[in-house]
């Protein structure tokens, strides 16, 4: 009689996988951020993970695929984050476009310190072909999303600023990455959001009278 698939057996199996996965990516995390992407080798990513050349191809295909999984799963913390913040801010109350956009970039920088081995390794340009294009399509569509949720017209002001609030995000998590301890870092975090307030007030002001036209309508 054929054994049903599933059941224990298969559930084990799957965790096995998923744990061969993550110390593999545990691995590679820990040597692209010691030695570098160019610098880094399979064999010292296998040996770190205590696995096989072999399976490290079967799951991932290699080195490359290994760096970009790690890119992957950075921007999909980021994502989550940053998102899960600001749904708690509109359940909080929370309507302003801008201090909407606040919440989501201070998650955002608490992921760059809380992973600034991996920020470091993504911003030092030292990565597999092709992934600098990717990173600058990954950019263009996060430019897109915040001008989403700020709520910006298609304007040539609109656009300069929510590409300036984006660009403020960006390079705080770069200075926060760096940053010697994590009150310095809390110190760049801090002068980022002045900045947000700063640059993004003109978004705030057409967000109030579009919601006293709304109002009056």
């Amino acid at each position: 009689m054929a054994r049903k698939p599933g059941g224990r057996s298969g559930s084990w199996e799957w965790s096995r996988t998923a744990q061969t996965r993550k110390s593999m990516l545990q691995a590679a995390r820990e040597i692209f951020s010691e030695h570098g992407f160019a610098d880094a080798n399979v064999a010292d990513v296998v040996e770190r993970a205590g696995s096989s050349v072999g399976s490290l191809y079967h799951h991932f295909g290699g080195k490359t695929e290994l760096f970009l999984a790690l890119w992957e799963e950075h921007q999909a913390a980021h994502e989550e984050a940053a998102a899960s913040s600001v749904a708690a801010a509109k359940q909080a109350g929370v309507k302003d476009p801008v201090e909407l956009f606040i919440a989501g970039a201070r998650a955002f920088l608490e992921g760059s310190w809380q992973r600034r081995d991996l920020a470091r390794l993504f911003m030092d340009g030292d990565g597999p072909p092709g992934f600098e294009l990717m990173r600058r399509t990954r950019g263009r569509e996060w430019v897109r999303q915040n001008a989403v949720l700020l709520g910006a017209a298609n304007t040539p002001t609109d656009r300069l600023t929510v590409s300036v609030l984006t660009s403020v995000i960006g390079e705080a998590g770069r200075e926060v990455a760096t940053s010697e301890t994590e009150e310095e870092a809390g110190e760049v975090v801090d002068a980022a959001i002045a900045l947000i307030r700063r640059f993004g007030d003109p978004l705030a002001t057409h967000a109030d009278t579009d919601t006293d036209t709304d109002t009056a309508g």
